[in-house]
């Protein structure tokens, strides 16, 4: 393949996975405030409730939309993969919401905007390097 349409393929990619990912923000974004306001749960658990809830759409979507999946890989190594690393997103995200609302005295919805667009990166390395 030609250097060209590598980066066309790329550029083309990463807008694709900023959509899924726009998407998946809403979802997070929309549970998280469900669970803290009307449930009254602990941010930490309703952050992570959320966080799980818009990965499964993420896997989907990426599996299905985004990255040029490897059909020689094994789906179920695939698979484990992503979980791995969204459960390492996990981390470095209830980590980031966990410090600015509790050490910065940050609102909380504000620090997970700061740990989404942290782990928005780290997901997208991630899942190119693994999946492809």
């Amino acid at each position: 393949m030609k250097q060209k349409d590598k980066r066309n393929d790329l550029w083309q990619q990463i807008f694709k996975f900023g959509i899924v990912g726009f998407i998946a923000t809403v979802i997070d974004f929309l549970c998280i405030y469900i669970l803290k306001e009307f449930l009254h749960l602990p941010v930490i658990i309703s952050n992570t409730l959320s966080f799980c809830i818009a990965t499964i759409y993420n896997y989907w979507a990426s599996i299905h939309w985004v990255f040029n999946v490897n059909k020689e890989k094994n789906p179920k190594k695939n698979f484990i993969l992503f979980i791995l690393f969204s459960v390492m997103g996990l981390l470095l995200n209830d980590l980031i919401v966990w410090f600015t609302t509790y050490e910065f005295n940050i609102y909380y919805l504000l620090g997970k905007v700061i740990a989404t667009a942290i782990v928005m990166i780290f997901n997208f390395i991630t899942r190119k390097l693994f999946l492809e």
